[in-house]
Order: structure tokens, then sequence, then C-alpha cells
């Protein structure tokens, strides 16, 4: 079978499991869960540290965080997340005839150090150009859409060039303006990127990243993001 098919096998599969788990059930299991962190960006960007490769905005207030960047930004979440949380959050891409109105790339990194400050990511600083991610030991899920026609998952092993790819998909890709719901799971070793209530990748990584930092990653695009929370497994 050709990687394409196998890709959309998977896919397939995912949106199967994912009727066996309808988002009002998993709403439903959320609230039972330790909430560990919540932002629901109306008071600025305290609980964020923001890498900005060729300048752009990034703001906090009345409910949205709202990002709009010419290049590469890297959003972080300051705090260090444990070995198994699940995160929630909403995203949507903003097509409305702005300068960098694009749509595309809805990115998360998760998990992460940097391989040269392995007990401090803040220590060592970056641009947020997507090179200097290569230094990362993270997982990573791009989701696409316009130019950038893929949707990957990889885990970044903090080594320049080496990006092991483990999924790549050619569907499905971001639809303009519309709310995007986002559930990322990282339970030991597995990994699972979840959208609208169907699951995009599932990945048991026989040598896991327990825990580390999270962040939102995109490049010339502009993105509404709301409702971030996360929650203990």
């Amino acid at each position: 079978m050709s990687t394409s098919r196998r890709a959309f096998a998977a896919l397939a599969a995912g949106v199967a499991l994912a009727a066996l788990d309808p988002a009002g059930a998993a709403a439903g299991s959320r609230r039972g869960r330790r909430l560990l962190a919540r932002d629901g960006f109306r008071h600025g960007l305290g609980q964020w540290a923001v890498e900005l490769e060729a300048g752009g905005t990034v703001t906090a207030t009345g409910g949205v965080l709202e990002v709009d960047t010419p290049a590469g930004a890297t959003i972080w979440f300051k705090r260090k997340l444990p070995a198994s949380y699940e995160i929630t959050y909403t995203a949507t891409p903003v097509s409305a005839g702005g300068a960098n109105d694009r749509v595309s790339d809805l990115n998360n990194f998760w998990n992460a150090s940097d391989v040269r400050s392995p007990h401090d990511l803040f220590a060592t600083p970056r641009t947020g150009a997507f090179a200097d991610c290569d230094f990362l030991k993270m997982y990573y899920a791009g989701f696409g859409a316009n130019y950038n026609t893929t949707t990957r998952l990889r885990r970044y092993v903090g080594e320049p060039g080496v990006r092991p790819l483990l999924f790549d998909y050619t569907a499905p890709l971001l639809t303009p303006n519309a709310p995007h719901h986002v559930r990322l799971v990282s339970d030991g070793p597995r990994q699972e990127w979840w959208l609208g209530g169907v699951r995009i990748f599932a990945y048991e990584d026989p040598a896991p990243y327990l825990g580390g930092h999270f962040a939102f990653r995109t490049t010339w695009s502009h993105f509404a993001f709301r409702d971030f929370e996360v929650r203990g497994l």
C-alpha cells in the first residue's frame, strides 16, 4: 500500500475511534480531571513567552490570544508540564483580508526541552525561526492549509537537520474563519492529537519525552486562540 493510502487509512481509523469518544463524552470526562492550568486570555501574556522571527503582534485580551505575524512565531507556555496531561483549546485561522491572513500552519510543540540548556528551556535564546527548533527534543504536530498541504507528526531529537517524521497526511486541512477544537493528550508513552473529536495522530513512543513545555507555533499567518486548559490524566 502506498504511503498516501496508508495515511488515509490511518485517518479513517481515527475517525472511527472518535465515534467511540464523542465530544460530549470527552468533555464530561474532562470535568472530573484535575485542572492544572488555564488561560482565558483576558489578562495579558504573563503565562507566555513569545518568540517572533520578523516582528508581528501577539496579544491576549478580551478572551482571545491573537497571533498576527509575517514570519515564524512560537508562543511558549511558561509552566513546565508533567508526564501525564491533556490540553484543550480552540483555534480560528483568520481570513479577513489582512496582510498575514494566509490561513496556514496550526502547529503545536509539546514535552519540549532544549539540548543546549536541558533544565531551563528559556535559558538559551531563540529567534522564532524554524531552524532554531532543531535544538529541541519534543513532539511536533503540524496542521496544514494553503501552500502547506501537509498535516504531520514529528519527534524532534535535538540534532540540527534531523526531524524524524512519524505521520504525513494530505488531509484534513484548515478551514478559514472556522473554530478548530484541539485536544492534545500526553500520557507517558502515548501521544495523541485530536481535532473536532477526530483523532488525527496517535503514537506510542518506546522512549518517550516525559513532560516539558507546550507551545503554539505558526508562520506567516493570523490566528485567534481561545479557552486554553491543561488537565491531569
